[in-house]
Formats: C-alpha cells, sequence, structure tokens
C-alpha cells in the first residue's frame, strides 16, 4: 500500500484531474434535479408533491445503494467499482429517452433511481480513493480540492441544462399562458415537444459518463481494493476491531452530513 501511494504522489497531477472530473459529475448530476423539477411539473401536469418525488427517487437510492455498494467494491476494487458506476449513471441517463419520448413520468423516476444508484457506487469508491491517493497529511487538502470541483458543477448544471432545453428565458412562462388557451389535444403535442427536448442532453450525458467509464478503466490509476487500503499498522488492530456504534467521531459525522444535505436539498429544490 506504501509503495502505491509514494507512487502516485510523484505523478498526482493526473489521477487528480481524472478523480477531479468525477467530482464535478457528482455536482452536475444532482444539482440538475433543480431544473428537472419544475420542467416535470409542466411537462407530466404534476401536482407541486408528485413533482417532488424526483428528489425523492433520486434520494432514496442513496439509502437503498449505500451498503450493497460496500461489498460490490469489495468484489471490483476501487478502480473498477468508479467504471462500474458510471456505467450504470450512464444507463440511467439513457432510460430518460424513452421516458422523454412517451412523456411518461414513471420512467423518467426509474432513470433517476438508476442514474443515483450508480452515483452512490461512484461515491463510495471516489470519497475514500481520493483520501489514500498520496501522502496522508495533504488528504484534507485533496477532499477540499474536489469538493471545489463538485460545488462548481453544481452551479452551472442548472445553466447548461436549461441552456439546452429552453430557447429563450421567458419561453416557460409564454408555454404556460399558451396551454390556458388550447384544446387538450394542442396541449399534448405542445407538452410533447417540450419533453423530447431532454433527449439529447441526456444523450450527450450519457456518452460522456460512458467516456469517463474508459477513462478510468484505460488509466493509470492505482487499482486499491477494500483489503489493502484497509491494511493497518498491528498497534491499530484494536481500533480497527471496535463496532461501528464506538467510532463516536464517525456517527457524530453521519448525522451532520445528513442535516447538511437535508437543507442544501430542501432550498435548491424547492426554489
Amino acid at each position: 500500500m506504501e509503495k502505491i501511494i509514494k507512487n502516485s504522489s510523484s505523478k498526482s497531477y493526473g489521477p487528480m484531474i481524472i478523480i477531479g472530473s468525477l467530482f464535478f459529475v457528482f455536482g452536475f448530476v444532482t444539482w440538475v434535479n433543480s431544473v428537472l423539477i419544475p420542467y416535470f411539473k409542466l411537462t407530466c401536469a404534476l401536482s407541486v408533491k408528485e413533482a417532488m418525488l424526483v428528489a425523492f427517487a433520486f434520494y432514496i437510492s442513496y439509502f437503498v445503494m449505500a451498503i450493497p455498494s460496500s461489498f460490490i467494491l469489495k468484489k471490483t476494487g476501487y478502480k473498477n467499482g468508479m467504471m462500474l458506476g458510471l456505467f450504470v449513471m450512464a444507463v440511467g441517463a439513457m432510460i430518460f429517452v424513452p421516458a422523454a419520448a412517451t412523456r411518461t413520468y414513471s420512467i423518467f423516476l426509474l432513470g433517476l433511481f438508476v442514474e443515483a444508484a450508480g452515483l452512490t457506487l461512484l461515491q463510495t469508491a471516489a470519497n475514500p480513493y481520493i483520501t489514500i491517493l498520496g501522502p496522508i497529511e495533504s488528504a484534507a487538502s485533496r477532499i477540499s480540492i474536489m469538493g471545489v470541483c463538485n460545488k462548481v458543477a453544481g452551479a452551472i448544471a442548472p445553466l447548461l441544462l436549461v441552456g439546452a432545453i429552453i430557447k429563450n428565458p421567458d419561453e416557460i412562462d409564454q408555454v404556460k399562458a399558451q396551454l390556458l388557451t388550447m384544446m387538450p389535444a394542442q396541449q399534448g403535442e405542445v407538452l410533447n415537444e417540450l419533453s423530447s427536448r431532454l433527449i439529447f442532453p441526456y444523450v450527450v450525458i450519457s456518452i460522456v459518463l460512458i467516456g469517463l467509464g474508459l477513462l478510468i478503466k484505460l488509466s493509470h490509476l492505482p487499482d486499491i481494493n477494500d483489503e489493502t487500503s484497509n491494511a493497518l499498522p498491528s498497534s491499530s488492530e484494536l481500533q480497527q476491531s471496535k463496532s461501528l456504534f464506538q467510532h463516536k467521531h464517525l456517527l457524530l459525522g453521519a448525522v451532520a452530513i445528513f442535516c447538511g444535505v437535508s437543507v442544501e436539498v430542501l432550498a435548491v429544490d424547492s426554489i
């Protein structure tokens, strides 16, 4: 393990850029939901409660896939796990194609769930991976840099998607006004056209995710498995054997992350 870390630290810029692109993906895929919620509300004629199922379908996947992801990574290792996560996300993005073509909300939700399942696996691999991709003394700095990549993507993702599906800033308001004077058949045609605009962006997203997965596969990132990364000095064996619930800082950190993400999601997705 020490040899891997030393070798990677001497040529750290390449791996850092690759992992940074993954954290960019985290932010992009997550915060684009803030655009999808009102867009689905219009195109699928939903109530506010129904539209917020976008956030539910996305984040419930984290709850469902968190523990299974750890077992998958034990089998695949971190590098292959990241590649697999990207490919699963690409499948989720491609599910948007039939969903947008048929304007079927349930298929959109399925696509979001699958996309988030892949993202869960990707994050479960990438978060610890960046901490061991170099000297432990600079692990906090690397995490901070990755956080910047994540938040930058979160800031620009809604703008990029809106730019891809909306022709002008006032179009949605104009469509809402027009729908009030249209017959049901005409309304369906307009909403179908709006829904179909999601096809091209999500095909592009899928292609990018597959490309990143292949980049991970072909790159020279150290292929670290779970057993290797957990190797500790003999003096720490007793600490390692503790029950999960005996690690107070871990539990408090989990509570802090839960509260922070809850407020963040509520603020962004409900604006």
